[in-house]
């Protein structure tokens, strides 16, 4: 698991209390693609929001926007 809450409040606690640590990690790559594929900024609120959003939806499993480039290895 986590060693620590990656994300402030009850919001980084509920990950640590419910996501592995594979999962965050492959959260980290995907919000990566999506930062410099869409060009966000973490100075803009809306795009702060849009990323959060985002995490949610990739950590519950829900349908997620996908980078549009992105081809996922063979292993």
């Amino acid at each position: 698991g986590l060693n620590s809450p990656p994300y402030p409040g009850a919001k980084g606690q509920s990950i640590f209390d419910n996501v592995s640590l594979q999962a965050w990690q492959e959260w980290q790559k995907h919000q990566t693609m999506l930062i410099n594929e869409r060009h966000l900024s973490m100075m803009e609120a809306k795009d702060r929001i849009f990323l959060q959003e985002q995490m949610d939806k990739f950590l519950s499993g829900e349908d997620y926007i996908k980078a549009d480039g992105f081809v996922p290895e063979n292993k």
